[in-house]
C-alpha cells in the first residue's frame, strides 16, 4: 500500500458528515492544525445515499483526502425501531463514498466505524482481532453489520486496488453537536437532558433504562477528532484501530456523575424492564497509543462541556465557571 499521509495544509479534504458531532469535531481539529481547504456539503446539498449525486460530487471536486464520518446513528430504542434504515442507509453511504473515492483517486480515506462491531460477549478489553469471533448485541446488530461491511469494503479495496483506506473504531462518543433526543439518542446525552429537565421541573427522581450495571467507556468527540487526524498522518494499514480512553464505568456511575455535574439532588430509579444491551464494552487501545496518541478530556470535564452544548441547543443560559477548574 502506498503511504499517502496527510501533510499538505492546502490539500483538499472532504469531511463527510461535517454537521454531525464527529464530523464537526474533525473539522475543528483540521482548522486548529492549519488545514485550509476543507470541502463540506450538508445532506440537503449532497445525498450520500444517492450514487449518482456522490459520483458527480467526487468527479467535480476531486478531494485528496476523505474523512467518512457520515452515518445514520442512534441509541438502543432507535436501533430497535428502525433496523432496516440503519442497515440500508449506512451501507449505501459507505458504498457510494468508498467506491467514488477509488474511482477519483483519493489519496487516503478514513472510515469511522463503531465499537458495536465487536461480539456482545467479547473478552475485555476488546482487541481489534476479536472482530467476527462471536454473536453481536441484538439491539443494534443492523448498525453493527453495516459498519462491518464498511470495514470489509475498505480492506477489500485496499487489497484489490492498492488504495490507502484506514478504519477507526471509536468507543461511545459524546460532545458538542450531540443528539439529545430522549428516544433516539445515546445514553450520556439522554441522561443529560433527563436530569436537566428533572432539576428544573423540581421532579424528585429520574428513571434510567436498565439495571445500571453495564459498563461503558466514553470518549469526548474532540479527542476522537484529534485521533482521526493523527491516524491520517501516521497510520497506513487497513487493519482496524480502536480509539478510546481505556477506562470504563457503570451506567449507574455515569448517571451519578451527570447528576453531580448538573447539581441535581434527586433520586435515580433504574427500570429493570428495559434492556441493558452489552454487559461491558471496553476497548483495548494499545494499538493507537503505540502510534503516539492519548486522550486529553477526562469524563467530568467532558460532561460539563457537553452540558454547556445542550444548554446552547435549547437556548438556555450557560453556567459561568472558572476555566482553571476544567483543566484536564
Amino acid at each position: 500500500m502506498e503511504q499517502t499521509d496527510l501533510k499538505d495544509l492546502d490539500a483538499k479534504i472532504y469531511v463527510a458528515g461535517h454537521k454531525g458531532m464527529v464530523g464537526s469535531a474533525i473539522e475543528r481539529a483540521l482548522i486548529k492544525q492549519g488545514y485550509t481547504n476543507i470541502i463540506k456539503r450538508t445532506s440537503k446539498q449532497l445525498d450520500l445515499t444517492d450514487k449518482l449525486e456522490v459520483d458527480h460530487f467526487f468527479a467535480t471536486y476531486k478531494p485528496d483526502y476523505v474523512f467518512l464520518a457520515a452515518a445514520k446513528v442512534g441509541g438502543i430504542m432507535a436501533n430497535n425501531t428502525y433496523p432496516a434504515d440503519f442497515l440500508v442507509q449506512n451501507i449505501n453511504i459507505q458504498t457510494n463514498v468508498i467506491h467514488a473515492s477509488m474511482v477519483n483517486k483519493v489519496k487516503k480515506l478514513l472510515f469511522l466505524g463503531s465499537s458495536c462491531i465487536y461480539p456482545k460477549l467479547a473478552p475485555q478489553p476488546i482487541k481489534e482481532e476479536y472482530l467476527l469471533t462471536g454473536a453481536l448485541e441484538a439491539t443494534n446488530d443492523a448498525y453493527a453489520i453495516a459498519k462491518i461491511c464498511g470495514i470489509k469494503m475498505c480492506q477489500a479495496y485496499a487489497r484489490q486496488y492498492g488504495v490507502n483506506y484506514i478504519n477507526a473504531m471509536p468507543t461511545n462518543l459524546y460532545g458538542k453537536n450531540d443528539n439529545y433526543h430522549l428516544e433516539n439518542s445515546h445514553v450520556l446525552p439522554a441522561l443529560i437532558r433527563k436530569i436537566h429537565e428533572a432539576k428544573h421541573a423540581g421532579t424528585p427522581e429520574v428513571t434510567v433504562w436498565g439495571t445500571g450495571t453495564p459498563k461503558r467507556e466514553f470518549l469526548y468527540a474532540d479527542d476522537l477528532a484529534e485521533a482521526c487526524v493523527h491516524l491520517m498522518k501516521v497510520y497506513n494499514s487497513s487493519e482496524i484501530v480502536n480509539i478510546g480512553t481505556g477506562e470504563d464505568l457503570t451506567i449507574k456511575e455515569l448517571a451519578t456523575t451527570i447528576s453531580k455535574t448538573l447539581e441535581y439532588d434527586g433520586n435515580l430509579i433504574f427500570d429493570v424492564s428495559k434492556p441493558d444491551g452489552t454487559p461491558r464494552k471496553l476497548l483495548d487501545v494499545s494499538r493507537i497509543k503505540n502510534t503516539g496518541w492519548e486522550p486529553k478530556v477526562e469524563l467530568e470535564k467532558g460532561v460539563f462541556l457537553a452540558y454547556q452544548d445542550y444548554l446552547e441547543q435549547i437556548d438556555y443560559p450557560k453556567i459561568a465557571v472558572d476555566s482553571k477548574s476544567l483543566c484536564a
